[in-house]
């Protein structure tokens, strides 16, 4: 395996510091729009809080957090993890690593049930949590384990989506977008899903479904604010069929 200079700790730290004064510039000059607009009055008796976000929006995700509220983001061991985890710290928001898998191998290797641990904890200390609910290459289905954790926290769930007017959205499996700088940004938040720590599976299928259609509903609104359409509106469906085209016998 080669060497790569992008990879060392100064790297990924020069890195983390320029994507957060990037983010500082596009937030600063961006008008911001809050849908609905009264909505920390809402969540702050709700405190703290499970955050859902689609992979490749969690880039604009930190201009959704207040100053005054705590907050963590789970962030992958491996790729972009180390500088995001750094440009998080430098936007006040902790990380806590590992990511999200199918199959018990696979957690272990990507640290997935120490992360899910350290959240649990995070939550209990009063400190909100920001994740994914999709895991990698299943971008647009929820997965069971942002329910998990709400049932293991007994705290509530909520869609965020940020979106901007200028941005680059990029052609890469999560159809990922990065806002630009000088336009108009719709931050949107999804109603409170709660479920019990004692839910049945239908239950919890039920509320994995509700996360799925409130997170396809906070980022319809929010890319209709803003005057466009989400690129990865689609992707849930492509998927299913490419899914179903493999599965037919020849």
């Amino acid at each position: 395996m080669g060497f790569s200079i992008l990879k060392t700790r100064v790297a990924q730290e020069a890195l983390g510091r320029l994507l957060a004064g990037y983010l500082r510039l596009v937030r600063r000059t961006n008008r911001i729009v809050f849908e609905p607009a009264d909505i920390y009055d809402h969540v702050r008796p709700e405190l703290p809080v499970i955050y859902a976000m689609w992979h490749g929006q969690h880039i604009m995700i930190p201009f959704a957090r207040p100053d005054w509220m705590p907050a963590a983001s789970l962030v992958s061991r491996h790729g972009d993890g180390g500088f995001n985890a750094v440009a998080l710290r430098e936007l006040g928001i902790g990380s806590i690593r590992g990511s999200g898998a199918r199959g018990r191998r696979k957690v272990r290797e990507k640290g997935g049930a120490g992360a899910f641990l350290a959240m649990v904890k995070r939550l209990a200390a009063g400190v909100s949590m920001v994740l994914t609910a999709d895991i990698p290459k299943q971008a647009r289905v929820a997965g069971p384990g942002i329910v998990a954790l709400a049932r293991a926290s007994g705290r509530p769930i909520r869609a965020v989506a940020v979106v901007t007017s200028r941005r680059v959205d990029f052609n890469s499996w999560d159809r990922a977008s990065i806002g630009l700088p000088f336009g108009r940004c719709a931050i949107v938040v999804g109603e409170p899903i709660t479920i019990a720590r004692d839910a049945d599976e239908a239950t919890q299928e039920a509320t994995r479904l509700a996360v799925q259609a409130s997170l396809d509903a906070v980022h319809a609104r929010a890319y209709a604010l803003v005057g466009g359409r989400d690129p990865g509106a689609g992707l849930r469906d492509e998927q299913e069929a490419r899914r179903t085209l493999a599965e037919t016998p020849a």
